[in-house]
């Protein structure tokens, strides 16, 4: 009888908490996708596409007051979609609540399922920048959804520097940015040395066959681990995840074992997109309030540098928050769990929005 008692209880917790989880997990509207194609799209380059797919989703409704999710790099709209991040701000009284607000999530130009060189051109496909993919969420957001000025722009990594210069290269565009895990300046330093060595990794490899392989080639798979390995995940954390040699081992087989989905060129071409980001030149052109969230572990972006705190002196109404490291907080990812943040954003919605 206590056996089938304890079963019964046993039975029902976990039962209440699968009911949790769904709970949270149904806490916002389903995402709608939709696809926008752009006639004669020209890039920086000065070459053109007859036809650039966005692709893009919608949570809420288009009365709500619009806000613009952006991903990180080799990330997709689907990929900020997550119980710690969504799960944390959508729902009714969260944050972006999407009863209150029109989320809006694309897929940069090269990702997820807007248009990219693995889709037919490969190496051919025209040499984007991040100046590229601002202008197409701009379009996006101003002609196809005919939104003359969003509420806020919230960007994690890849996403957070399109956010700095959303506000500066349109500054009337928005009221807001949240820029996380970024930084308002010149692409340099660690961040870039090791985004090259990714798209080398690819161009020298003699599979790669300038883009015409008939098979992935396979010497990026493994400088993607190092590089995220070496950029993210924080020192904490991997103390606290592999504390022997061991288990060291162990960590790294797993990563290895993992095998991206990622194409080759699709890869190359979203690293080597940011060789020339730099909106400092810009920043009090800056009209929207910003708040900067980095962490104090972020291997991309280390704080002691100062760059985000000289930064932020050129902009008229700005805030710093930086998260604390811990074995909890993840380097540069750790602004992908809202959990850190998010009372931050809430404090500065009810600062700076009207409603």
């Amino acid at each position: 009888m206590k056996s089938m008692k304890l079963l019964a209880v046993t039975a029902l917790f976990i039962a209440t908490v699968l009911g949790s989880l769904q709970a949270m997990a149904a806490s916002y509207p389903e995402a709608v996708e939709h696809d926008w194609i752009i006639k004669d799209f020209k890039f920086h380059t000065g070459e053109t596409l007859p036809e650039l797919k966005i692709h893009y989703r919608t949570i809420g409704t288009p009365e709500g007051q619009p806000v613009l999710i952006l991903h990180g790099t080799a990330g997709s709209g689907a990929s900020m979609l997550t119980e710690n991040f969504a799960g944390e701000l959508f729902g009714e009284g969260q944050p972006l609540d999407a009863k209150k607000y029109f989320i809006i999530l694309p897929d940069a130009i090269g990702t997820g399922k807007s248009t990219k060189p693995s889709d037919g051109l490969r190496a051919k496909f025209p040499q984007y920048n991040y100046d590229d993919m601002v202008l197409a969420q701009y379009r996006l957001v101003t002609e196809k959804l005919g939104i003359k000025k969003l509420k806020i722009i919230v960007g994690h990594s890849m996403g957070g520097m399109h956010a700095w210069m959303w506000a500066s290269s349109y500054p009337d565009s928005t009221e807001a940015i949240v820029p996380m895990a970024s930084q308002p300046t010149e692409m340099s330093s660690r961040n870039w040395m090791m985004r090259r060595m990714i798209i080398d990794a690819v161009r020298n490899d003699p599979a790669w066959k300038n883009g015409d392989y008939t098979e992935q080639p396979q010497h990026f798979r493994m400088v993607n681990v190092y590089y995220g390995i070496a950029t993210n995940g924080g020192s904490l954390a991997y103390q606290a995840k592999a504390p022997t040699r061991g288990k060291a081992d162990s960590l790294l087989a797993d990563m290895l074992s993992k095998q991206t989905k990622l194409d080759a060129n699709d890869f190359m071409y979203q690293w080597a997109s940011s060789k020339d980001y730099n909106p400092s030149e810009k920043l009090s052109d800056i009209k929207a309030h910003v708040l900067a969230i980095n962490s104090a572990d972020d291997e991309r972006n280390p704080p002691e540098s100062g760059l985000m705190e000289q930064a932020l002196k050129k902009i008229p109404s700005a805030e710093y928050y930086l998260i604390p490291a811990s074995a909890q907080t993840s380097g540069h990812g750790t602004t992908a769990n809202a959990k850190f943040w998010k009372a931050s954003l809430s404090g500065f919605i009810k600062k700076n929005l009207k409603d």
